[in-house]
């Protein structure tokens, strides 16, 4: 068989099971069709290379992943502004309001941030002492911040 049939097979044996799998990264419908659509587009790149590793679809959803963690990234990716305010980042807030703020957050995120933002420790650190990975001190920290912003637009505009 040539590539271009042994392909095409492959993409009619396994794109439904894709598309459900793209459909649970993704929650719906169009993005799962476009990571399905990308990531074969790159496979069939790859396909004389990826096909001798007895492994094509591995390689597509692994792609899948990456193209979808990529989409996130540039969805939630924090605006910058023209210029720089006046001041501390919480010039606003007295120490006392601010510790007050925290201690809303659930312990977990409250600790993260503390050790991350004042203890200024890394996030392996931060991992190797509260007993969790890399990633969810990321996310800890991410929600955290989050919930923060969202309580202090609320607040302005009131």
């Amino acid at each position: 068989m040539d590539n271009t049939a042994d392909f095409d097979e492959f993409v009619r044996a396994r794109g439904d099971a894709l598309l459900r799998y793209g459909y649970v990264l993704a929650g719906n419908s169009e993005d799962a069709a476009d990571l399905v659509q990308e990531a074969l587009a790159r496979l069939g790149d790859a396909w004389p290379r990826v096909r001798k590793k007895d492994d094509p679809e591995g390689y597509v959803r692994t792609t899948m992943v990456r193209l979808h963690i990529t989409a996130w990234r540039r969805r939630h990716r924090e605006d910058l502004v023209a210029t720089v305010p006046e001041g501390g980042r919480f010039d606003h807030y007295g120490d006392a309001d601010l510790w007050a703020e925290l201690q809303q957050l659930p312990r977990k995120m409250r600790a993260v941030l503390v050790l991350r933002y004042y203890e200024d420790l890394s996030d392996e650190k931060i991992a190797e002492i509260l007993g969790v990975s890399r990633g969810t001190v990321r996310s800890q920290a991410a929600r955290a911040l989050d919930k923060l912003r969202i309580k202090r637009v609320l607040q302005e505009a009131r």
